[in-house]
C-alpha cells in the first residue's frame, strides 16, 4: 500500500465526488449506479465471535438487492461464503414490476469461498485477481461502494478500486466507540449517565470505578464495557448492592477489587480473565447503571449528506435480553409516541455534532429512558444517552428494508414512516429468532414454510414478513426477520403468527405405528434383520 497520507489525500478526493452525486444515489427509481456492496463485519473478531453465525451476518446487507428496482442500477456482492441461491431468488421475487430475470443480469454474486475468522474486506485485499475483476465490471464515473463499517481496509479497497466510499472516514470511527460517545454526549450538552474517561488497564479501571462510587454513593450498580464491544457482547455488570455500610474511600475500593473478578458478563462465554486481557487491546469505560422499575431502550437513526446535511431516518425501541438486557435481540419500528421526537431533536444534536467533524453517511444514537410518576400525578421521561454507532446496526436493515420495499417517507412531525398508500407502517424485527428445533432447516425448507403458510411480503397491501440470516438455520436454529403492518398490533400479530408456525413446522411429531403405515422395508430385508 502507498503512503498513508497519500491513501487518506485520495480517500478525501474519491469522497468529494459523492456530493455531485448524492441525489442519483440517494433516489430509488432513478439512479444510474454501479453499486459495490461489502458487508465484511471489519470489528474486533474476537468478540464478534460472541454471536452464533455471526459469518453468516454478511447476508444482512442482502436488503440492498432490492435497490435492483431501479432497471438502470447494477449490483455487486461480495461474500466470504455462497449464498443459497434460493435466498437470492427470494430477495429479487420482492421487487415490485420488475422481471426477475432482468434483476438478476444486473446482480454480480462473487463469493471467494473463504470461511477463515479474517473480515471479509482484508480476504478480498489478499486476493488481486478478484480486486481486478471487480474493478473491470464497474463503470468509471457512476460507482460507489457501501459497507457494514468502514476501516483501513475499507478505505484501501476504495482507493485501490478508484471508487467513492459512501461511510464514515476511518480516522473518524473513534466518535463511534464507548468513549468517543461520551465525548460527543459532553459537548452537545447531551445528558449520560456519569462515567469514567478510557482506561488501559485494569488498575486504573479499579480507580475510576472507585471515583464514580465516591461522586454517587447511593450507585448500586457499574456497567464496565470494552471501548470496542460489539451488541452489547463487550459488557459486563459490577453489583454493589448489599455489600453493608461503605462510607470511606478505602472501604469502597475493598469492595471493587473483591467484586471485580466476579462481573456479570453480558456474554455466556466470557470470563474474567479472558475480558481483562482486552482492555489493553480495547480499552475500557467504567458508567453508572440507569436503575428503574420501567425503562426501555429507544434508538434514533440519522444520516449525514455528502453535503453535510444532517437527517433523521427513524426511531426504534429495541428488543434487549442477556443477563441484564443489554444484549441487542431486535426492534420495534418507531419508538414510542412518548419519546419519538424528543430522540429526534437529540439525534439531530448528534448529527450536527458529527457533521462537522466530516462524518459521512449512518450513524446511530443508543437510549436508556426511564419513566417517573412526578408529585402533581404527571409522568416524566427521563432519557440518558448511551453510545452512537457509526455503522449500519441492527436497526438498518429492518428500516431499509421498509423504505425500499414501499418507497415510502419518514415524516419528522409525527416520527411516523408513510408507504405510498398513504398508510402508516409499523415493523417488528428481530436477528435472533432462535430455537434448537430449527436447527437443520435449510433454506429451501423455510420457502416451503413460507408458500404454505403465506408468510411472504405482499406488494399491494404493503404487509407481510421479510426474512433474512436464513444461512444461519441449518447450524444455529436461527433465523432472522421483519414483520411489516399498518398497525402496532397488527405487526405483532403477523410477527408472533410466524413464530407460532415455525414452531408448529419444527415440533417433534410423534410416530404411531399401525399396520396400515409401517415402513416399507428394500427387498430382502426384515423386520428381524
Amino acid at each position: 500500500m502507498q503512503d498513508l497520507a497519500a491513501v487518506e489525500q485520495a480517500f478525501k478526493r474519491l469522497q468529494a465526488q459523492l456530493c455531485d452525486r448524492w441525489q442519483e444515489i440517494e433516489t430509488v427509481d432513478t439512479g444510474h449506479s454501479d453499486i459495490l456492496v461489502i458487508p465484511s463485519f471489519s470489528v474486533d473478531q474476537q468478540e464478534l465471535q460472541k454471536i452464533d453465525g455471526f459469518l453468516h451476518y454478511e447476508e444482512r446487507l442482502l436488503f440492498s438487492l432490492i435497490r435492483l428496482r431501479d432497471p438502470k442500477t447494477r449490483l455487486i456482492y461480495v461474500t466470504s461464503q455462497p449464498l443459497p441461491p434460493i435466498v437470492i431468488d427470494y430477495y429479487l421475487q420482492l421487487l415490485p414490476g420488475i422481471p426477475f430475470s432482468h434483476a438478476r443480469d444486473r446482480l454480480l454474486l462473487l463469493p471467494i469461498y473463504d470461511q477463515s475468522l479474517k473480515p471479509l474486506s482484508q480476504k478480498i485485499l489478499e486476493r488481486p485477481r478478484l480486486m481486478e475483476r471487480i474493478r473491470h465490471s464497474m463503470r468509471p464515473g457512476c460507482s460507489y461502494m457501501i459497507c457494514f463499517n468502514s476501516t483501513d481496509l475499507e478505505r484501501e479497497i476504495s482507493v485501490k478500486l478508484n471508487i467513492p466510499l459512501l461511510a464514515a472516514d476511518p480516522t473518524l470511527l473513534h466518535l463511534g466507540t464507548k468513549s468517543g460517545s461520551r465525548q460527543v454526549f459532553a459537548e452537545c450538552g447531551i445528558p449520560h449517565p456519569d462515567g469514567s474517561l478510557l482506561v488501559w488497564d485494569t488498575e486504573t479501571l479499579i480507580e475510576a470505578a472507585v471515583a464514580l462510587w465516591q461522586r454517587q454513593p447511593q450507585l448500586q450498580r457499574m456497567v464496565i464495557k470494552l471501548n470496542e464491544g460489539f451488541s452489547g457482547e463487550g459488557n459486563a455488570l459490577l453489583d454493589l448492592r448489599n455489600v453493608g455500610d461503605i462510607d470511606t474511600l478505602e472501604k469502597r475500593r475493598n469492595v471493587i477489587c473483591d467484586r471485580i473478578p466476579h462481573l456479570t458478563f453480558e456474554s455466556p462465554t466470557e470470563t474474567w480473565s479472558h475480558f481483562c486481557d482486552r482492555i489493553p487491546e480495547l480499552g475500557a469505560i467504567v458508567e453508572a447503571f440507569i436503575e428503574g422499575e420501567y425503562k426501555t431502550s429507544p434508538s434514533v437513526q440519522g444520516q449525514i449528506t455528502p453535503n453535510g446535511e444532517v437527517e433523521i431516518l427513524s426511531t426504534h425501541d429495541q428488543i434487549l435480553g442477556g443477563p441484564n438486557q443489554q444484549i441487542y435481540l431486535g426492534c420495534r419500528f418507531p419508538a414510542s409516541e412518548e419519546y419519538r421526537l424528543q430522540l429526534q431533536q437529540l439525534g439531530l444534536k448528534v448529527g450536527q455534532n458529527l457533521a462537522k467533524k466530516g462524518v459521512l453517511e449512518r450513524y446511530g444514537v443508543d437510549f436508556v429512558v426511564s419513566k417517573r410518576l412526578l408529585a402533581d400525578g404527571s409522568i416524566h421521561w427521563d432519557v440518558q444517552a448511551i453510545e452512537i454507532n457509526l455503522r449500519k446496526g441492527g436497526t438498518t436493515h429492518p428500516f431499509m428494508t421498509l423504505k425500499l420495499l414501499t418507497n415510502g417517507f419518514y415524516d419528522m412531525h409525527s416520527g411516523l414512516f408513510f408507504g405510498q398508500q398513504g398508510l402508516p407502517k409499523y415493523y417488528v424485527a428481530s436477528d435472533n429468532l432462535c430455537e434448537s428445533s430449527y436447527q437443520g432447516l435449510l433454506p429451501d425448507d423455510l420457502m416451503d414454510i413460507i408458500a404454505r403458510h403465506h408468510l411472504h411480503f405482499e406488494t399491494g397491501s404493503e404487509m407481510g414478513t421479510v426474512f433474512h440470516l436464513m444461512g444461519c438455520l441449518s447450524e444455529f436454529g436461527k433465523v432472522g426477520l421483519t414483520s411489516i403492518a399498518n398497525s402496532p398490533e397488527q405487526a405483532d400479530t403477523i410477527y408472533n403468527q410466524v413464530i407460532e408456525i415455525l414452531n408448529q413446522e419444527t415440533r417433534p411429531k410423534p410416530m404411531v405405528q399401525t399396520p396400515e403405515t409401517e415402513p416399507t422395508l428394500p427387498i430382502g430385508w426384515s423386520i428381524g434383520s
